[in-house]
């Protein structure tokens, strides 16, 4: 593995015995989830939101009034905000942004003077920004450097909200160029109903959790119109195709597609209900307008973004990719969802592994 020039001594890394001060920028249903995980993990907590009610509520009722509002909070989580206060960066270790990445720059940009190098960032961002095509991971290194870029951690894989908050056993991957991080970030998250398994394949971690969520509209859309079990495992195969060839054409390893990052999350989205994009798309297919889809949805579902940048992304890389073409014209140039089957059927049968050996 790859590592940067910046050492140990340039930061406070925590020992086994010692627990971290945690700054979770983000108060959406993840960060929630994230913040919940590694206050029981007895990290001291701190969580932030733009919203002066969630602050309120986290601190004076244990509970986020806004998302996983059944949860009771631990005592070593509070909340902090809407005014970004340098403070609270001096006092953490650890900086956790769940921020939806077509917002990212924007925070990036607010927070820049307070990251410093001894800080552990970890990116749980899923998307692709519209207006740059650029991956979390990307933006980092234009807001805050290539060394605060390289020395990040990102953390994907398959993770429900609500799920990781009853402690049901789930795994994700993390990945970075430092190893040193790797392993600060695994000691932090890892537990035995929270498994950590590391990686250095930043780029393909971050383009797998972005596309997946794509390809769990067009599942929605699938159980939408009443296609069964033949059908959604199709879709789920040649749409790992697509994630493959454009991880590909962008120097990712392509077994990162068969982890957790790839497949686990990609599994996840596209078979359960529990999914935000799988939603979406099954209400597109019920006739239900985008517009209305995403007032009553009540949180952001990253791949209506992300369609829009995946599928511009296929034309800049020249990577075939009729899953994500068609989900992009239900999308944004209204086509019909059965009209939008059809033409899939259409498509010529290329050899299976076209494009990826």
């Amino acid at each position: 593995m790859n590592d940067t020039n910046t050492t140990t001594a340039d930061y406070n890394m925590t020992g086994d015995n010692d627990r971290s001060n945690v700054l979770v920028l983000g108060a959406g249903n993840f960060g929630t989830s994230l913040s919940f995980h590694l206050a029981s993990m007895n990290e001291t907590v701190k969580m932030w939101s733009r919203d002066q009610k969630v602050v309120t509520s986290i601190n004076e009722d244990h509970v986020n009034s806004k998302y996983l509002t059944q949860v009771t909070l631990p005592d070593n989580l509070s909340a902090v905000g809407p005014e970004m206060n340098k403070q609270h960066f001096k006092a953490c270790d650890v900086i956790l942004m769940s921020i939806p990445t077509q917002h990212l720059r924007n925070i990036l940009a607010k927070v820049k003077p307070f990251v410093k190098k001894r800080h552990l960032l970890i990116m749980a961002n899923k998307g692709i920004e519209n207006s740059t095509l650029d991956l979390p991971c990307t933006i980092l290194k234009d807001c805050l450097g290539e060394t605060i870029a390289n020395n990040a951690v990102y953390l994907s894989g398959p993770s429900f909200a609500a799920e990781i908050v009853l402690k049901e056993p789930t795994c994700v991957a993390v990945a970075s160029k430092n190893s040193e991080r790797l392993e600060w970030a695994q000691r932090i998250f890892h537990c035995p109903h929270f498994r950590v398994y590391p990686c250095n394949d930043v780029v393909g971690v971050e383009l797998a959790g972005s596309i997946k969520n794509v390809l769990a509209i067009a599942s929605g859309i699938s159980t939408g119109l009443g296609y069964q079990s033949n059908t959604r495992a199709a879709l789920l195969t040649r749409g790992l195709s697509e994630m493959t060839r454009m991880g590909v054409k962008m120097g990712c390893d392509p077994l990162t597609m068969s982890g957790l990052a790839g497949i686990g999350d990609l599994f996840l989205t596209c078979t359960s209900e529990k999914s935000r994009n799988f939603t979406v798309g099954f209400k597109l297919a019920k006739g239900e307008s985008l517009e209305s889809i995403t007032k009553t949805l009540g949180s952001v579902a990253e791949g209506v973004a992300t369609a829009k940048s995946a599928y511009e992304l296929c034309r800049k890389l020249k990577v075939y990719s009729p899953i994500i073409d068609e989900v992009y014209k239900i999308l944004y140039e209204n086509k019909d969802a059965k009209e939008a089957v059809n033409d899939l059927l259409e498509t010529e049968p290329l050899h299976e592994l076209h494009m990826i050996r």
